[in-house]
């Protein structure tokens, strides 16, 4: 990969997606570094694909952590096949009060246990 032989941490470069027959889209695709990768070689960098600035990158990177946080959120949920609304509604907001029970506690824990916390969000370690 060149990003590798250069040590960017960012490239943009223009590509034309096929739509199907004689119809073409202008898009970008970016390159980015992850900061605090494991990785030395290409896994180190991730792909967006975007038709406006590249100014949004962050914006994606927002999105991701709704993501992951509403994927998280789904692990406290009760299975239904219900169709009733209320019932859903009900079962959602309940996962999402022991979804925030459960990272209280898990941060009193880590507090009295290491003076400090540490937070896993999008595969990156904060402190």
């Amino acid at each position: 990969m060149r990003l590798l032989q250069r040590g960017q941490d960012r490239y943009e470069t223009g590509r034309k997606l096929h739509l199907g027959k004689n119809e073409w889209h202008e898009t970008t695709l970016i390159y980015r570094r992850q900061e605090d990768s494991e990785h030395d070689d290409h896994r180190q960098y991730s792909v967006f694909m975007t038709n406006t600035s590249s100014a949004y990158l962050t914006e994606y990177g927002y999105r991701w952590e709704i993501e992951s946080g509403y994927r998280s959120i789904k692990r406290f949920m009760a299975a239904t096949t219900s169709k009733d609304f209320g019932l859903r509604f009900f079962y959602f907001a309940f996962a999402c009060l022991l979804y925030s029970i459960w990272r209280a506690v898990d941060l009193l824990v880590q507090v009295e246990l290491t003076g400090e916390y540490a937070v896993v969000e999008t595969g990156r370690l904060h402190a």
